[in-house]
């Protein structure tokens, strides 16, 4: 039973960002065909669009929108590549430029959530190294389950930002990018767009399931 609850975790973390990472591979080919880059693709559907206090820029620290510099920022193989990968990839980060310049709320609520979450998590994890030493120098009855419940409530704070994250995804890559896609790609390739925009979507819910266990991993713990 152990060993198959062992399998079943590894699998939870591990298949869905080792799967997303070959569907991305499987679409990175170079396209002739393609009229630009990410980046360029990017550039475009902002400005056509009429976002125009939002930039693009390379980054060596992952894809992603930062909406506190409004930028979009893209990895070099998306930024200069001319595939599949790239342009959709591209899109998907356009479409939370474009949930931002709309006041999607579930995206505001995230920014700030994500601020709150970085803090707790240092807090939780200190907490944690300091209870043992913290119920020794009080002796206070019920300090360490004090402590531990500060550090669970910070862990918490971790697992409701993914679950946050989640609508946010889905919304930037099906009811954003891959509208604006149809528009700029063959038909042929809209199939594996979609697969790339699912596989990304999917390393979000493995983060999320392993938030939301680390949760109850801590909890299991309190209860003791």
């Amino acid at each position: 039973m152990i060993v198959l609850v062992i399998v079943l975790l590894l699998a939870i973390f591990l298949l869905p960002n080792a799967w997303a990472q070959w569907v991305l591979k499987r679409h990175a080919r170079g396209r002739d065909d393609y009229p630009g880059s990410g980046a360029e693709l990017a550039e475009h559907l902002l400005r056509r669009l009429g976002i125009e206090d939002v930039r693009v820029e390379a980054t060596e620290r992952g894809d992603h929108y930062d909406p506190e510099a409004r930028c979009v920022r893209l990895s070099p193989a998306v930024y200069r590549g001319r595939s599949l990968t790239a342009v959709t990839v591209a899109a998907h980060e356009v479409g939370h430029a474009i949930q931002h310049h709309q006041g999607y709320a579930p995206l505001l609520a995230r920014s700030r959530l994500v601020t709150v979450a970085q803090k707790a998590e240092k807090l939780g994890a200190l907490l944690m190294m300091a209870a043992p030493f913290l119920f020794v120098l009080t002796r206070l009855p019920g300090g360490l389950a004090i402590v531990v419940v500060a550090a669970v409530i910070s862990f918490g704070t971790a697992a409701l930002v993914h679950l946050v994250t989640l609508p946010v995804e889905f919304d930037a890559s099906f009811q954003r990018a891959l509208p604006l896609l149809k528009e700029y790609i063959p038909p042929g390739d809209m199939a594996g767009a979609r697969h790339v925009l699912t596989a990304c979507a999917f390393t979000y819910v493995a983060a999320s399931l392993s938030s939301i266990l680390n949760l109850g991993r801590w909890l299991v713990i309190l209860r003791r």
